[in-house]
């Protein structure tokens, strides 16, 4: 009679992966950083609004236009996709593996972690505009849609997304309302001010707020620049206000914003278009349909920001079509991306790509680290100095350094570090993290 043993759970080996997860994983990293750099440089408000810091004429105004346009929540959907994709290959794998309920056990202590690094990240090293936390709390709905029809899981999206966009253009509308009324109430009388109703006064409040827009922000600015320079711990306190409001909005804007592209991503990869399965014409009718859609709404959205100065009205309106936008240059990328993929043109940057892909924690987590240093108080303290163009000569030099130290590391070891400590904490128990030891564990037989 066989004994059969035990099977053994462990984290997907490198023969297992698929390239093109991984190159598309450090694309959307690399992208994401070219958003976060004027946040970790500048400050909140000048993410949307260049007048706020860094210069809004020149460059600076056209590398906010490209980033705008092209970048712009489009990096972010495309790292909640993979999300959404690596949630289907890790429970898909395990099923193989006959795993049973441990499915569940795995995958639930694998997105309860990344909320806890989420956290660290947000509150310790500083960065008020991480997503780790969010993707864990979003990660935890999507493990029921795992099954779930490509069809359904599309149709799903495109009522969040479509969700989204009314909620904007019921605050636009909102906003209208608010300066018409203001207009009435400046037209009465004193004595008819004083008696007039309190939906009218509240309305005249909110718009006066609008108009106080630029001084806010250029007080924010102020307040913010002072917290920069209040040493490590001092900073930890400063932000965590910050960091309590942002994280617990999530709750407002990540159902529309995240989960819906991680429904995506699920569908995607049921559907084998961004595992790079698809042929050329279909990735080029891709790009053909969601660059120039896209490019028109967002230079829409773009134009509308600009003739309105930045003012709330302006980015209120530029709202409305921002998640259509979004999606539509999003499945641009995706088809530029996997036709990059299929090619195997430049095959040296498709390998360092992938190597960034592979490492995507560590990487991202390096570059609050490396900002941090650089940016605040405690480093050199460069936040505010440089223009918002100069703020990609940091980017670059990031890029060029994680291209060459990813794939050095992984010629040596299996993981990132923190890749390893996230799976060693999935699973339980310690992961072997150089490539020898693979080599050297024996083979296990069944008994006889």
């Amino acid at each position: 009679m066989l004994n059969q043993p035990t099977t053994t759970l462990n984290p997907v080996l490198s023969a297992d992966r698929i390239s093109a997860l991984d190159i598309t994983r450090g694309i959307a990293l690399f992208g994401i950083l070219l958003m976060n750099i004027t946040g970790f440089g500048l400050g909140p408000a000048a993410y949307w609004n260049p007048a706020v810091a860094g210069g809004d004429t020149g460059w600076n105004l056209r590398v906010f236009e490209i980033t705008s346009i092209y970048f712009e929540g489009t990096m972010r959907g495309l790292f909640s996709m993979l999300f959404g994709v690596g949630m289907v290959l890790l429970t898909d794998r395990l099923l193989r593996k006959e795993a049973g309920i441990r499915v569940a056990d795995i995958y639930f202590s694998r997105t309860m972690w990344l909320i806890v690094f989420g956290i660290i990240h947000a509150y310790l090293l500083l960065w008020w505009g991480e997503i780790l936390y969010a993707y864990g709390v979003m990660g935890l709905l999507i493990f029921a849609l795992r099954n779930v029809k490509p069809a359904y899981l599309i149709i799903a999206a495109v009522l969040l997304l479509s969700v989204d966009s009314f909620r904007g253009y019921l605050d636009y509308q909102e906003m209208l309302e608010n300066r018409a009324k203001y207009e009435e109430f400046q037209a009465l009388s004193e004595e008819q001010q004083e008696a007039a109703d309190e939906d009218l006064v509240k309305a005249k409040e909110e718009w006066e707020g609008v108009l106080k827009a630029p001084k806010k922000s250029a007080e924010n600015l102020e307040n913010y620049t002072k917290d920069t320079q209040k040493g490590y711990f001092g900073m930890v306190a400063a932000f965590a206000p910050m960091n309590n409001y942002i994280q617990m909005h999530l709750y407002d804007w990540g159902i529309y914003d995240i989960l819906s592209m991680m429904i995506i991503g699920i569908a995607l990869y049921r559907l084998k278009i961004i595992t790079a399965e698809k042929s050329y014409v279909f990735y080029g009718i891709m790009m053909l349909i969601g660059y120039p859609i896209g490019i028109f709404i967002n230079y829409f959205e773009f134009n509308t920001a600009v003739e309105g100065s930045f003012m709330p009205l302006a980015m209120s309106k530029a709202q409305i079509t921002y998640p259509v936008g979004r999606l539509f240059i999003l499945a641009g990328h995706v088809g530029l991306i996997m036709i990059f993929c299929k090619s195997h043109i430049l095959s040296f940057l498709q390998k360092g790509l992938a190597a960034v892909g592979r490492m995507a924690l560590t990487n991202y987590v390096m570059h609050s680290v490396i900002c941090m240093f650089l940016f605040y108080s405690f480093g050199f303290g460069l936040f505010g100095k440089l223009q918002r163009y100069e703020l990609y000569y940091v980017v670059a030099a990031i890029w060029a350094f994680q291209l060459v130290a990813s794939p050095l590391w992984l010629n040596y070891f299996r993981f990132g570090p923190l890749e390893w400590l996230w799976r060693s904490l999935t699973y339980r128990k310690l992961q072997p993290m150089r490539k020898q030891k693979l080599i050297q564990q024996p083979v296990t037989v069944p008994e006889v």
